[in-house]
């Protein structure tokens, strides 16, 4: 009798029930996703560091890299990106120990550090342009603020997605999507933090020395 009402349950069950095995399957389809979005993204830096090597000694007569670039407001720049690779790793500590108003405190002062970065990069671009250096002044002028804006692009798209976790975590709490949402968060700031080293080691300090 307990077999027949048995049968009877699992017959009368919704046609789209999920078990935790969906779940998993589901977050991993979704990090796998997001793992190939970040190969289409590196592939897109790539081809824009390789046009920059190809146009960065056309001057035009205009200025070079020594002339315009400010190394020290560049380092700072570096160091604030840096730091807040730091802090959102410690965001992901106290996740994985379920610490919510722990994540949420390392989330703001990761933005506040990406919010310095964008702040400080736009003051460098208007500096550029108010002496004349635009990107039509010459080749290397429009590899170098293709380049550098793309990744400022970037950085602000992440700023907003932390905006938006910071919201979803204070509403929702450390639920599975949310954690979920975080670590490809993580992992898109991450691969910032990797791009600008190459653009300011490839960018300025070599430019520097030319």
């Amino acid at each position: 009798m307990a077999k027949v009402s048995t049968q009877a349950e699992a017959a009368a069950a919704p046609p789209f029930y999920v078990t935790e095995d969906d779940h998993a399957h589901g977050g991993g389809s979704t990090l796998l996703g997001f793992w190939i979005y970040l190969m289409s993204d590196a592939l897109i830096f790539a081809t824009l560091f390789a046009t920059y090597g190809v146009v960065s000694a056309n001057y035009a007569g205009g200025p070079g890299p020594r002339q315009i670039f400010e190394l020290p407001l560049v380092a700072l720049n570096t160091a604030m990106l840096l730091l807040s690779s730091i802090t959102y790793g410690m965001a992901m500590i106290d996740m994985e120990a379920g610490r919510t108003r722990a994540v949420q405190a390392w989330l703001a002062v990761t933005a506040l550090f990406g919010a310095g970065f964008v702040g400080i990069e736009l003051y460098e671009f208007g500096n550029l342009i108010a002496e004349g250096a635009t990107p039509q002044r010459s080749a290397f002028l429009s590899g170098f603020f293709t380049l550098v804006g793309t990744h400022g692009l970037h950085v602000t798209f992440g700023l907003i997605w932390i905006l938006v976790m910071l919201v979803q975590v204070g509403q929702r709490g450390l639920i599975p999507e949310n954690r979920r949402r975080l670590t490809c968060l993580g992992m898109f700031w991450h691969l910032l933090d990797v791009v600008w080293i190459g653009v300011f080691t490839f960018v300025y300090l070599l430019g520097a020395l030319r």
